[in-house]
């Protein structure tokens, strides 16, 4: 069952007398429980097309369908409580809070909807990735790859349809990265949950579902369905 959907997705800047086409026409669909990774060079409208999937940037033309709803015929306020309630994010830079310790930082955008965390949940995740001993300590007290695990737990804690990471293990040295994306594996499949991962390492992209390639703000390469 498809979950996402972009139809003839466009982005386009102006720069001086050019217009550069960030994205130029990009047809995707992602299925209810895939892990998708897609991969380009630097500049190749991958980043771009990662923060049109979760709204964070609206399109020159073309549109994005998350779990039934067309996201951008939603105003910006209605946007920012779909954002919270259906996408998870996993940032190379981690965007950890940090004056809050880790349970606070993985239930954070819970409390922000104004809901209790589903413990039994939260408790699972915790300890899916090792982080039972972490709970109490601040984000400066953990290891870049410890903080990644806490980012991922916040993306699972919410239960949201799609998770997108912005190349997760970014800041770390290749046999954390591995085990980061062991871990992204292993939720995926526990959780069911449907990830979608952009990254410019061949040897992460290859721990996914499904591999999609962009260049020049195009598909490719890769089975876009």
């Amino acid at each position: 069952m498809t979950l996402l959907k972009t139809q003839d997705l466009k982005k386009h800047y102006s720069n001086g007398d050019t217009t550069v086409h960030a994205l130029d026409g990009v047809n995707l669909e992602i299925s209810h429980g895939e892990f998708i990774a897609i991969v380009g060079t630097s500049g190749s409208g991958k980043s771009t097309l990662l923060h049109m999937l979760g709204g964070l940037d609206r399109p020159t033309s073309g549109n994005v369908t998350i779990d039934g709803k067309d996201i951008f015929s939603l105003k910006d306020e209605e946007l920012t409580i779909f954002r919270r309630r259906k996408i998870g994010f996993v940032f190379q830079n981690y965007n950890l809070v940090p004056v809050l310790n880790v349970y606070e930082n993985i239930v954070l955008p819970i409390q922000l909807d104004g809901k209790e965390p589903h413990q039994a949940h939260v408790d699972k995740i915790v300890n899916t990735l090792g982080l039972n001993h972490k709970l109490n300590n601040l984000p400066s007290n953990l290891s870049g790859g410890q903080q990644q695990r806490v980012a991922i737990a916040r993306a699972l804690a919410a239960k949201p349809a799609i998770i997108l990471a912005d190349e997760p293990t970014g800041n770390l040295d290749s046999k954390t990265s591995l085990d980061v994306m062991g871990l992204i594996k292993v939720s995926s499949q526990q959780f069911h949950q449907t990830i979608v991962m952009i990254t410019h390492n061949e040897e992460i992209a290859q721990t996914a579902d499904r591999v999609i390639r962009i260049e020049d703000g195009k598909i490719t390469g890769g089975d876009s369905k």
